[in-house]
């Protein structure tokens, strides 16, 4: 669902980039007043899943197309909704910047329609009313599955509407709008079918660490300690978010993502124009069979360390 920028007009671009900027703040701020021990090493740990995961496109059966996890949900329902989305931001903009993955121009787009729209509306309007603080792994899988489609939809909305919207492309809204929505509506299914699957392990293990369930084990995030328990989950996901970095150039689908799969099929050609490559992307399209690896690292010392200044300043003010 990465936008280029051949779709986006400068203001569009622009609105969506200072709406982007103004959640970023204010989840900046969110994130200082979170009190748990194992918030800091969370959010780069699973930041880097989150990125090595999103490398690995999944063919959907019968399309000729593919897709690949958002992760907001299962971000939300792990660190909470404000915590997730300045994670998969961070994924973003590393996609962008580094990559070449999504235009330099449709970055706050990008944002929006899949950091916002998983995180800030369908976890507190979907999962949570749904999930609540049980920890049934029935109800929790009702959730992640039905948050998911409900995010990916309007995460497929959002781009169509930018798009309209920006006017720089001859793509018939009803017909984008119907591609869109019924592809995603398929990846939505079998991102919420993993989400559940990695949910339901962490409520087996240690159900604490949802998100959910810190109101009662709430401890200061200078504490610095990490129970066994959670340093094996920690641990766990950093393995897999290996493997997925080694693996992706051999496990990853080469048929084209959902948006251009829509764009394919109304268009014949999978891009409209050449989107732009940022300068500073040093390894475009991951070419680079330690792309997944460079990339996991980057994400997860970015967020170690805007962690660090945030909790530095909190305790400055303090």
């Amino acid at each position: 669902m990465h936008m280029a920028d051949a779709l986006v007009s400068p203001a569009v671009a622009g609105v969506a980039g200072a709406a982007a900027a103004v959640l970023i703040g204010v989840a900046s701020h969110k994130v200082k007043s979170i009190k748990r021990e194992d918030i800091v090493p969370l959010m780069g740990v699973m930041g880097a899943f989150i990125f090595a995961a999103q490398m690995i496109n999944f063919s959907i059966p019968g399309t000729g197309s593919s897709g690949h996890i958002i992760g907001g949900i299962l971000l939300a329902s792990l660190m909470g909704p404000w915590a997730a989305f300045i994670t998969l931001s961070s994924v973003l903009i590393i996609q962008c910047l580094i990559f070449a993955d999504g235009g330099l121009m449709a970055l706050g787009c990008n944002i929006i329609n899949m950091a916002a729209m998983s995180c800030l509306v369908a976890y507190p309007l979907i999962y949570r009313p749904i999930a609540g603080i049980s920890t049934s792994k029935w109800r929790l899988s009702l959730a992640a599955v039905t948050a998911c489609v409900f995010g990916l939809e309007l995460g497929a909305l959002a781009v169509t509407a930018e798009t309209e919207l920006s006017g720089v492309t001859a793509l018939p809204t009803s017909s984008f709008l119907a591609l869109m929505t019924s592809i995603h509506l398929a990846i939505g299914l079998c991102e919420g079918i993993a989400t559940a699957l990695v949910i339901c392990f962490v409520v087996s293990y240690k159900k604490d660490m949802l998100f959910s369930q810190q109101k009662n084990v709430s401890v200061p995030v200078s504490s610095g300690k990490l129970s066994k328990k959670t340093k094996t989950v920690l641990w766990s996901f950093a393995a897999v978010a290996l493997v997925l970095a080694i693996g992706f150039t051999w496990i990853a689908s080469e048929n084209p993502d959902g948006l251009e799969w829509s764009i394919a099929k109304i268009t014949g050609a999978t891009e409209l124009g050449v989107a732009s490559i940022p300068s500073t992307a040093f390894i475009p399209d991951y070419d680079s069979t330690f792309a997944g690896i460079v990339g996991g690292v980057i994400v997860m010392v970015m967020l170690w360390c805007i962690c660090a200044l945030l909790f530095r300043r909190k305790k400055k003010i303090a």
